[in-house]
């Protein structure tokens, strides 16, 4: 890893605080980008298993019922799959959102009058918005 000269360390924890906001924006883009790709995902399962139902209820009056029987084995199947698909996208938000929060607790930590202030001046704001309604 290479360092840049020119900056110096105050000791005051900016380029700790720096870093911090660094890492909350690269694990932002982290999600986005793993949560986009995900849901893509999920939906497209999503649709082929509409689509193959869809289908299986166009079909089944001329179905046998070993036909059915295998045909109802094979959607529950899809259904597992896409079931399992999502409830590992569920475990992947949780993983992001629990290191969303140790990242905005280490960032409070590090600067808490800076912290304090952002929280009165969005609560002012937020204020003023909901009593112009």
């Amino acid at each position: 890893m290479e360092t840049n000269p020119t900056t110096s360390t105050t000791g005051n924890g900016s380029d700790k605080a720096s870093a911090t906001m660094q890492s909350m924006k690269g694990s932002m883009n982290e999600i986005k980008g793993t949560t986009q790709k995900s849901a893509a995902s999920l939906r497209s399962d999503l649709s082929n298993l509409k689509s193959d139902l869809d289908s299986l209820v166009n079909r089944s009056a001329s179905l046998s019922d070993d036909e059915l029987t295998q045909a109802h084995a094979q959607l529950m199947a899809k259904f597992s799959s896409v079931r399992y698909a999502a409830k590992g996208i569920a475990n992947q938000a949780s993983q992001q959102l629990n290191r969303g929060m140790e990242t905005t607790t280490e960032y409070v930590k590090d600067k808490p009058m800076q912290s304090v202030a952002v929280a009165v001046g969005t609560g002012l704001l937020l204020g003023l918005l909901f009593k112009r309604r």
